[in-house]
């Protein structure tokens, strides 16, 4: 059916109405246009868009105005705009993005200029001198008088941060003006140093004004990216910024605008209705400035969880309403419950320096709990009571106390199923585990596992499978899974569990089996049981869209506002 306001349309069109552009002057009566099947109304077209010019602000107004006022396609920049328009500086950005954003502004073009200019730091070292100033300084003084100088000394006297001493004397070594002769002691050599005269003509320059970074030498613009503030380093003496120049031009929709503001009478606009306008009348002779209930209001900031945190939690709740009891456990374990529980021998290659973080102090624990360290012992040399042949090597018990931070979930399992656990039940743990590891997109150092255990007489491969298909899914939310055999020490069968990212492809994401009698049996568990270790963090990639491991942990308060989980 046609809206009641539409009017029957002609039988036939003149060749003119149909290839001519829809006109935005005021017609008669309504006009209609035929595009393929459907009837279009001109003027409705044109009342929309004469509609969209009437709501402009009025400083989206005033920057139209400036650019009505030169000749057809008037290039303005930043500045010109300011002084056309006599606007502040936000107003004037916020009408420009305003323009920006609905096309009718575009940038022709845009320079990006680096400014370097002095910090309340540099202010204080152009007065007082700069470290590398009173470090050459002290020691030509030093030398003079034949007196001592050592690097606690300048820490003393001078009042230097250490990082801003050792920085200096690094320079001033490598430029041969500074020794570091026997017993720690510096000492000048005489020569001068190109960074010292430097950074006294940086300071003097920059403290008269900020200068582009093009007007210094190349040497000098090492320098002051060298000390320039960023991340990690906010005590500098400089710092640098870019300076954006951009050039304006108006858009073929922003000229239409600039025509339809021009072509109105002026008259004032408000925004509220006050009552002083209803006492005298003035209101008629007012323009009320309308409501574009169609854009997008602004975002607003409130406080939320960080993704990775909210991510956590939901794993929680979801193993908590399967019915699995939470395990937890100490960062610092001994060797025994991290590894010799677990059927590991103590000659396995993980348990090398390069994989496993050893506590310095204390180094060992006092005692470890009976009759597990028996029942383990007797496990690893000969099987004990478990009908294997364990792996015939000499246990030692010193080893077994000794203290490493936790580098598995198992950990928490073992000393779960030494605590006498319900059979049949379900158990699981959110473990930080600490390896040595390189540091890339999808490893770390320190990373979180889902660890868990279930309990009964009827557990199986099966039910294991079907477990950790199910944490892929609804956890990681992972669309691809794959099973490949794999080993382990303390599970037989093994498996890997492995799930396709977006991005980076195929993952790991850890590792699972049916524990060994070796395991179990010493701990006084009697029925089979499934285990299975995976990597939260590589879960958190798939189900929060991150395609870098780094990047749960961020402080990018825009990354943790608008990353938005799956799950």
């Amino acid at each position: 059916m046609r809206p009641k306001c539409w009017r029957r349309a002609p039988m036939s069109l003149s060749p003119a109405l149909r290839s001519s552009p829809v006109r935005t002057t005021p017609l008669a009566s309504p006009r209609y246009a035929q595009r393929g099947s459907r009837l279009l109304c001109i003027d409705r077209i044109r009342v929309d868009t004469t509609s969209s010019f009437d709501n402009l602000h009025p400083l989206e107004i005033k920057v139209l105005t400036a650019f009505g006022a030169g000749p057809s396609g008037t290039v303005l920049t930043t500045e010109q705009l300011a002084a056309a328009t006599g606007l502040e500086p936000s107003q004037l950005s916020m009408a420009i993005e305003w323009l920006l954003a609905k096309q009718l502004l575009v940038v022709q073009s845009e320079t990006i200029t680096p400014i370097a200019s002095l910090t309340p730091l540099g202010e204080t070292y152009f007065e007082q001198s700069s470290p590398i100033e009173r470090i050459l300084s002290a020691a030509r003084d030093a030398s003079s008088t034949g007196k001592r100088l050592t690097i606690p000394d300048l820490h003393a006297k001078e009042g230097l941060d250490p990082a801003d001493v050792s920085k200096a004397v690094g320079r001033l070594k490598k430029e041969g003006a500074l020794l570091i002769v026997q017993g720690g002691c510096l000492e000048s050599t005489g020569r001068p140093s190109p960074s010292t005269e430097a950074m006294r003509a940086i300071l003097q320059q920059l403290h008269d004004a900020p200068r582009e970074m093009e007007q210094f030498p190349e040497p000098s613009r090492q320098l002051i990216q060298e000390h320039a503030v960023r991340r990690g380093s906010a005590k500098e003496p400089f710092r640098v910024e870019d300076r954006v120049a951009r050039w304006y031009v108006l858009s073929s929709e922003g000229t239409a605008a600039v025509d339809h503001v021009t072509s109105q009478a002026t008259v004032d606009e408000v925004s509220q209705l006050s009552p002083e306008l209803l006492k005298d009348g003035s209101w008629r002779r007012k323009r009320f400035r309308k409501y574009t209930i169609s854009l997008r209001a602004p975002r607003v900031g409130i406080g939320k969880k960080h993704p990775y945190r909210e991510f956590l939690d939901t794993v929680k709740t979801k193993l908590v309403s399967m019915g699995f009891q939470e395990m937890r456990g100490s960062l610092v374990e001994t060797e025994f419950w991290n590894m010799d529980a677990l059927f590991m021998p103590q000659f396995h290659p993980a348990r090398d320096i390069h994989d496993v973080y050893f506590v310095k102090d204390p180094t060992h624990a006092a005692q470890i709990a009976e009759p597990f360290v028996s029942r383990v012992t007797k496990a690893h040399e000969n099987g004990g009571a478990t009908g294997s042949t364990g792996w015939r090597y000499a246990f030692d018990g010193e080893r077994a106390k000794r203290l490493v931070l936790r580098s598995q979930g198992t950990a928490v399992s073992a000393r779960t199923l030494a605590a006498a656990p319900e059979a049949p039940g379900k158990y699981f743990s959110i473990a930080r585990c600490f390896r040595y590891d390189q540091v890339d997109a999808t490893h770390a150092t320190d990373f979180f596992q889902v660890e868990g255990i279930v309990l009964g007489e009827d557990i199986n491969f099966r039910t294991l499978l079907g477990l950790l298909n199910l944490f892929a899914r609804e956890v990681a939310q992972a669309k691809e899974v794959k099973f490949l055999p794999a080993y382990f020490p303390f599970t037989e069968p093994s498996v890997e569990m492995h799930v396709r990212h977006p991005r980076l492809g195929w993952m790991e994401l850890g590792g699972a089996g049916l524990f060994r009698r070796e395991v179990t049996l010493p701990l006084g568990v009697t029925v089979p049981v499934i285990a299975w270790g995976l990597g939260l963090d590589r879960m958190a990639m798939v189900a929060l869209g991150i395609h870098d491991i780094r990047e749960l942990f961020t402080d990018s308060l825009e990354l943790i506002r608008t990353t938005r989980g799956i799950f």
